[in-house]
């Protein structure tokens, strides 16, 4: 039985909501400010960071194994739930992957799941772009980044609500 996260701008609140099966499509409102959506949030399950007094060991940044283990769980039984002819699922657990792990995604990759996003068949892709994906590194090792002001840390909500 999945507990999903959704997180609410306007009171910056991470909320979660428990479901008796398998819910993708249902998005509740925020059980604090009433009238907003939220939006479906990954769980967090590493901190992936460089810090500035320690250098990266390898090409990898540090990554918490038990949280790693716990979210490569979930991510393969979703797996199991998506259907392999629809590339807009198996896109959006490429983003969930990507979100996760805290990572961005090499230009060449951006492009193939947008276009795969908008439900374009994935050979097609892959024949176009094959040769641009193959000559780079799908994901970036530098952490994720927004510019601009940074909202501060959200708060969590430690109710667990009925999806």
């Amino acid at each position: 039985m999945p507990i999903y996260e959704f997180y609410c701008e306007r009171c910056n609140t991470v909320f979660n909501f428990f479901s008796k099966s398998v819910n993708t499509e249902t998005v509740p409102n925020c059980p604090k400010c009433r009238d907003v959506k939220l939006k479906r949030e990954m769980s967090l399950f590493a901190n992936i960071s460089k810090r500035k007094d320690e250098e990266v060991d390898g090409d990898m940044p540090p990554i918490d194994e038990a949280k790693m283990e716990k979210a490569m769980a979930m991510l393969a039984s979703e797996a199991e739930n998506i259907n392999e002819d629809d590339p807009r699922q198996a896109a959006m657990l490429m983003r969930k992957l990507s979100d996760a792990a805290g990572l961005n995604m090499g230009p060449g990759m951006e492009e193939a799941l947008s276009r795969m996003e908008r439900g374009e068949d994935p050979d097609k892709i892959e024949a176009e772009m094959g040769d641009l994906l193959e000559g780079e590194d799908p994901f970036i090792l530098e952490a994720k980044s927004k510019a601009g002001k940074r909202k501060p840390k959200p708060k969590v909500d430690d109710t667990l609500y009925d999806l």
